[in-house]
């Protein structure tokens, strides 16, 4: 009976002892950002975007490095910057040396400047940063370290092309620009000013305010603002429940025109705009998903819905820095960071989205196309939100501010 016994044991620790061999030969990469509290939902979208991608992407088309897989390592920064300076820790402590975020640029800031503090006191434990979502453009200017790469358009150049498109259209006059309070509100805000200015010459800026963040809890007297001043077009950094709130006071009160955002898409909002955003909510983003590229993307879409029905591909850029990732550690040859990091460089990348995407050498700035999407049920081929309603490319801007100006001064290791 014993002898029985000591097999089963002995087969039982044969199977944990190779279930922790894998975790250990495992690429891991600490997602840190919301799970808990008032933007949770945007958190666990991003996250059952990375598991996706890790998996769809790198490990069922053999891993990196001969085998080894993605895991996607979870921690929840409550959306607080000294939460996730905390969580950072915890998972350096673990080992892991690749961490993604993306909500809020405030935490973006607190993240890559304790990564630059940490890189330079522990060489044997370095860290890359994968900021797949704050867009702030202080990050790859002034703030910009060799630790840090965006892979989504920040503010400035999401503005760039929306203004290319609105400079096109000789029925916008008025231009009214209202954000939230705090350093990406006001990053929008200023490039809106500036870019009308230089591009549209016959057009003024009508309003141009900031309200607090996460606490309006009426927008009707911003919206009575908005059509006192007569404007043609709204611009808005808004994002989450400001976003939905600024939006359907607007569209309440009569306003017809163009509202452009940053973030009206999916995580709830699609479908509460439903049809009351018809003809008015647009997205200046990439990765267009209507019309898809090629049945390729289809299928990955297809495959993420069938895996997370409750969820949508609302940051399409995850797939790109999975993909880019595990090519640089391909081509790097190893995970060390400071390889992986000089392999990311200048690197271009075929997105499934369709077009390339380039990481820019110098400022580590990803530069891609960027659309300008309508919400709307017609012509959907993959709808938002389990609704009717999705967003459909109306104009693109290819390689959009390829050439823009940085103020970046890396220093490298």
């Amino acid at each position: 009976m014993s002898k029985i016994k000591g097999m089963i044991l002995g087969t039982i620790m044969t199977g944990l002892l190779g279930g922790v061999a894998y975790a250990a030969d495992s690429v891991k990469i600490a997602f840190i950002d919301p799970l808990s509290g008032p933007v949770a939902t945007t958190g666990t979208n991003g996250l059952a975007e990375w598991k996706f991608a890790a998996e769809k992407l790198v490990n069922e088309q053999g891993g990196v490095l001969g085998g080894r897989k993605f895991e996607i390592v979870a921690f929840d920064n409550k959306i607080s910057p000294k939460e996730s300076l905390i969580q950072l820790q915890v998972a350096i402590d673990q080992g892991i040396r690749f961490v993604a975020q993306g909500n809020s640029s405030g935490v973006a800031n607190a993240l890559t400047s304790a990564i630059k503090k940490h890189n330079k006191r522990n060489p044997d434990k370095r860290v890359l940063f994968l900021n797949y979502s704050a867009v702030d453009p202080a990050l790859t200017n002034d703030k910009c370290n060799f630790w840090h790469f965006r892979f989504d358009a920040n503010a400035d150049i999401k503005m760039d092309a929306l203004t290319d498109i609105l400079a096109k259209d000789d029925g916008i006059k008025n231009v009214y620009i209202i954000g939230q309070d705090y350093s990406f509100g006001k990053a929008v805000a200023a490039a809106a000013v500036r870019n009308i200015g230089k591009k549209m010459p016959n057009a003024k800026v009508v309003g141009n305010e900031l309200h607090p963040i996460g606490k309006v809890k009426d927008f009707t007297p911003y919206a009575r603002k908005i059509m006192a001043s007569k404007a043609d077009a709204v611009i808005t950094g808004n994002w989450g429940s400001d976003m939905v709130g600024l939006g359907k006071a607007i569209i309440q009160a009569g306003y017809k025109g163009p509202i452009f955002t940053y973030y009206a898409a999916s995580n709830g909002i699609t479908k509460t705009f439903g049809a009351e955003g018809k003809g008015v909510i647009r997205l200046v983003a990439e990765g267009a998903i209507n019309p898809p590229a090629s049945a390729r993307t289809s299928d990955y879409i297809n495959g993420f819905e069938a895996k997370y029905p409750d969820h949508d591909i609302s940051q399409a850029r995850i797939a790109n820095a999975a993909e880019m990732l595990a090519k640089a550690i391909d081509k790097a040859g190893s995970t060390d960071v400071i390889k992986v990091a000089y392999a990311l460089e200048g690197m271009e990348h075929n997105s499934i989205w369709g077009g390339k995407v380039k990481m820019r050498a110098s400022d580590h700035q990803a530069i891609q196309n960027v659309h300008i999407q309508a919400h709307t049920d017609e012509n959907i081929t993959h709808a938002l939100d389990n609704s009717a309603y999705g967003l459909v490319k109306e104009n693109t801007v290819v390689n959009a501010a390829m050439d823009s100006p940085t103020t970046c001064k890396m220093k490298r290791p």
